[in-house]
């Protein structure tokens, strides 16, 4: 089933800014809140704003939503971006008054109260710089990144002899009510007790001081795929900050940087060479050898070209990262005119200048005006 487009579910353009997003999603929140609206389908008009908000809010997510679509998240089997450990609590405090947290017992998920059963770790944006070969061909590349892992002592609990906690009675939260200018609402908050895991520890992990997590150097070995260019992300999941209360790590998004080539230029899957060559060459016509990124090959230059011909070079481009077949290559011919002559080339250009342009077409258009 196609997805509405996030952009359309908050009314922006393609070109908000974040404080657009912002506003926008702010309407949509006090004019669907389920504990608010009476429509039929404000449940469902609520959830997909948050959605959609969860994903434009973050620059990293947006990015991969404008380049991807709702395909960017498909891996979350959800059929859509898993919002659940979202935090909407800053801005639902601005709408309905500060420490609300949710209605109800979080029939919608996602208000900034962490899920009871772990969060997902923070995703780790990395920049790769990768020289103009290796982008084209493909190669594999060890980053060593520093970040925090699963605490081994304590296998990520934070402790020992785990007990339910007293204040929440395992639930992870607790519940009050709270008086706003809509009326009288239930509030979630996340237990500042155990932090919304439901349980604490008789006895605290001295690895991680009961954090669950610690800080560790590690070396990842990834694979880059031929064709991949600059502003291209690669998502490597699971890979990035350990979650907390034994939820799944986030994911590593590495963001490729391509260093310029000192003669092949790129365009999408094309690649452009300048050839240089001289006058005389291009009046009578050469053989060239030419490098491309498959080896040289020898290109037959006819007489009378000119600056600009380009000459085509078919699947001699780059190969298309999300389907098959390759770009083309194009040779882009550069008549250079000589800067210094000897006396003898001298003599022999003015014998050419004699020759005139008379026979030329275009020469002949304009020379008509000058009569």
């Amino acid at each position: 089933m196609n997805k509405k487009d996030y952009y359309e579910i908050l009314g922006v353009e393609k070109t908000a800014s974040q404080a657009e997003i912002k506003s926008a999603f702010r309407k949509l929140a006090k004019k669907y809140h389920p504990d608010v609206s009476k429509e039929p389908d404000a449940e469902a008009k609520f959830k997909e704003a948050q959605e959609a908000y969860a994903v434009l809010s973050d620059e990293n997510k947006r990015k991969q939503y404008d380049q991807f679509g709702h395909a960017a998240f498909d891996n979350n089997g959800a059929g859509g971006y898993d919002y659940s450990n979202f935090d909407f609590s800053d801005i639902f405090s601005e709408i309905f008054g500060q420490g609300f947290g949710g209605f109800g017992f979080s029939d919608f998920g996602g208000f900034g109260t962490r899920q009871r059963g772990g969060s997902k770790g923070a995703d780790r944006v990395i920049r790769l710089d990768l020289t103009f070969e290796e982008a084209v061909f493909g190669t594999k590349k060890t980053i060593t990144l520093s970040l925090n892992d699963t605490c081994p002592d304590c296998d990520g609990h934070g402790g020992f002899d785990i007990k339910t906690c007293d204040k929440c009675h395992g639930s992870g939260t607790v519940t009050a009510q709270q008086q706003t200018i809509f009326g009288a609402f239930m509030t979630k908050t996340t237990c500042d007790k155990c932090g919304g895991s439901g349980q604490t520890y008789a006895r605290e992990c001295s690895k991680c001081h009961g954090n669950g997590r610690v800080k560790v150097t590690k070396d990842i070995e990834v694979k880059i795929p031929s064709g991949v260019d600059t502003g291209n992300q690669l998502r490597i999941a699971g890979k990035g900050e350990a979650g907390a209360n034994g939820g799944p790590n986030g994911d590593i998004y590495l963001e490729f940087f391509v260093k310029p080539h000192p003669i092949f230029k790129r365009e999408g899957n094309d690649v452009y060479l300048e050839l240089p060559i001289t006058m005389s060459e291009a009046a009578l016509g050469v053989k060239k050898k030419v490098p491309t990124l498959y080896g040289d090959i020898t290109l037959t230059i006819p007489a009378g070209s000119e600056s600009n011909d380009k000459h085509r070079l078919r699947g001699k481009g780059i190969e298309n990262i999300d389907s098959f077949g390759k770009g083309d290559m194009y040779i882009v011919l550069k008549v250079k005119t000589p800067q210094k002559l000897s006396r003898d080339q001298k003599k022999l250009f003015e014998q050419l200048a004699k020759t005139g342009l008379d026979n030329d077409k275009e020469f002949q258009k304009i020379n008509e005006y000058l009569k």
